[in-house]
C-alpha cells in the first residue's frame, strides 16, 4: 500500500488529522492493513463495521462479563469473536501510547499492578453502520472515563464501579484505532483467525461466557471498597511498618484521605510484596491520575467529532 492510499484509508477512518499523520508510520496499523489486504479483506470496511471491547482485569474480578454481554445484545452489538489475551505493561503502553504522556507516575505504577491481576477478555463486536461506524457508536454508548460524566444506560454506568482508573472496559475511539488495536492484542496468526471468524457473522456470546468462566477460575472476585483495602494492607504490614504508620498518622484523622495516603506510602516503602489489588483500589482513590501539565499527544475522538467531519 502506498502512502497516498494509506492516507486515504485513514482519512476515511478518523476525523483527527493529527491521528492520520501519526498512524501513517505506526507499526500496528501497518501490520493490520497489510495483512487484511493480503487476505482479500477491505481493512477500512472491516474497521467501520466492527469494534473491540476490552474487559480489563478489574472487569474480571468484578465479574462484569455477563452484564456486559447482556448490555451489548440490548444495544444492537453482536459478539462475533472472543479471545482471552495475556497482557503486561507493554500492552498497556501500546494501547495508550498517544495518551499516557500526561499520565502521572502513580497512574502508570497502578496500571502495571493491574495488568498482573488477570488475563483479559477481548470481544470483537459487530453493529449496524448508519451515521456512525460501530467503534464510534460503541465508545459513545460505553460512557466516559470520568465517573462524573457517566449517564444511565451507558455500559460503565451499568457496571457500577464508579472509579476513574478502575473503569473496567476499553474500546477504540474510531475505525483507525480498531486497525491499530487488532495488532496490539493479536499476533499475525491469531489476527487472521479473528478476521475470518468475525466475517462469518456468527454470534459467539457463548464463547465469551465460557472464556469468562475460565478467567474467573484463575482470578478470585475482589472488593472495590477502600475500607477493605485498608484492612488487608494493615493486616499484611509488619510491626516496624505499623510503628512507622502510627507516627505518620499522629496528625491525621483516622479514616481520612490523609491517613489512607500515609498507609499507602508506608506500604510501598516496605519494599515487600503486599496484596496488589488492595494497593490498586486504595491508590485509585487517592493518587493523581494526570501530571497536571501538558496535553495528550492525540485527543479522544467523539461521536460529535465524527459527525461534524463527515461531508
Amino acid at each position: 500500500m502506498t502512502d497516498g492510499t494509506l492516507r486515504t484509508l485513514l482519512d476515511a477512518s478518523t476525523p483527527d488529522k493529527a491521528k492520520v499523520d501519526a498512524y501513517l508510520t505506526d507499526t500496528y496499523v501497518l501490520e493490520t492493513v497489510e495483512q487484511a489486504e493480503r487476505l482479500g479483506i477491505d481493512p477500512g470496511a472491516f474497521a467501520r463495521e466492527h469494534s473491540l471491547l476490552l474487559l480489563k482485569p478489574d472487569a474480571i474480578v468484578a465479574r462484569a462479563v455477563e452484564p456486559t454481554l447482556m448490555w451489548l445484545a440490548d444495544n444492537d452489538f453482536q459478539v462475533v469473536d472472543a479471545r482471552r489475551v495475556v497482557v503486561d505493561r507493554h500492552v498497556a503502553r501500546a494501547l495508550w501510547y498517544f495518551a499516557w504522556n500526561i499520565a502521572s507516575p502513580e497512574r502508570r505504577r497502578l496500571a502495571d499492578l493491574l495488568v498482573g491481576i488477570s488475563d483479559v477478555l477481548v470481544l470483537v463486536v459487530r453493529g449496524p453502520v448508519d451515521d456512525l461506524p460501530t467503534p464510534v457508536r460503541l465508545t459513545a454508548a460505553k460512557g466516559a472515563t470520568d465517573p462524573r460524566k457517566r449517564q444511565p444506560g451507558e455500559l460503565r454506568y451499568l457496571l457500577g464501579r464508579h472509579n476513574y482508573l478502575l473503569n473496567l472496559v476499553h474500546s477504540p475511539d474510531d475505525p483507525a484505532d480498531v486497525l491499530r488495536e487488532l495488532a496490539i492484542y493479536f499476533d499475525e496468526a491469531t489476527r487472521a483467525q479473528v478476521l475470518a471468524r468475525a466475517l462469518e457473522v456468527r454470534d459467539r456470546t457463548d464463547t465469551a461466557a465460557a472464556l469468562a468462566r475460565d478467567l474467573y477460575d484463575d482470578a478470585p472476585a475482589r472488593s472495590f471498597e477502600r475500607d477493605d483495602a485498608v484492612a488487608r494492607l494493615c493486616a499484611e504490614l509488619d510491626s516496624e511498618a505499623m510503628k512507622s504508620l502510627d507516627r505518620r498518622m499522629s496528625t491525621a484523622e483516622p479514616g481520612s484521605d490523609a491517613a489512607q495516603a500515609a498507609l499507602l506510602d508506608v506500604a510501598w516503602a516496605t519494599g515487600r510484596e503486599l496484596d496488589p489489588w488492595s494497593l490498586i483500589v486504595l491508590g485509585s482513590h487517592l493518587l493523581p491520575m494526570r501530571t497536571g501539565t501538558g496535553s495528550q499527544t492525540l485527543r479522544p475522538v467523539s461521536a460529535t467529532d465524527w459527525l461534524e467531519a463527515r461531508p
